[in-house]
């Protein structure tokens, strides 16, 4: 199953993106023994959306034909590390060949892109900014992966 994290915003060099970089490639390594990636990060530019409409239509052309679309969304479904492997692990067994992980930008994803997703995940609710959602989205994937292989990275 194909990963594609389509997000608001360009993310500069720097160590959010050293970060990203490091945890896809771990997941990528791990999951594809998995049947799980490869992952990969599309970019919107927000400053070429005209708010929060014009990125959902930015983000949705960015989306893989087909795909299963997951936002991320204080008022998604909070999961556990081994609830959202589980979670990857289904859509993955019941045929998905890609899932778009949608990241808004500042004022977040519009309502209409919202209604269209197939599932919304939070971490919480506490906002996060979008460049930090993007880090710790990439973790949870990694550690997905590395629960999923009954790998030692995750304890609980």
């Amino acid at each position: 199953m194909r990963i594609t994290i389509c997000a608001v915003g360009r993310l500069k060099a720097g160590p959010e993106k050293t970060l990203i970089d490091d945890y896809l490639t771990r997941f990528d390594r791990t999951g594809r023994a998995l049947a799980l990636g490869p992952a990969q990060i599309i970019e919107i530019d927000e400053r070429k959306g005209g708010g929060m409409s014009g990125e959902a239509d930015l983000l949705r052309r960015a989306l893989p034909d087909g795909s299963l679309i997951c936002t991320m969304d204080e008022r998604g479904r909070t999961l556990s590390s081994p609830g959202f492997a589980k979670r990857l692990a289904g859509w993955r067994d019941d045929g998905c060949r890609d899932l778009a992980l949608l990241i808004g930008g500042a004022d977040g994803l519009d309502p209409s892109l919202r209604a269209q997703a197939d599932f919304s995940l939070s971490f919480g609710t506490m906002v996060w900014p979008h460049m930090l959602v993007r880090v710790m989205l990439s973790e949870q994937l990694y550690r997905a992966a590395n629960i999923l292989a009954g790998g030692p990275y995750h304890r609980a």
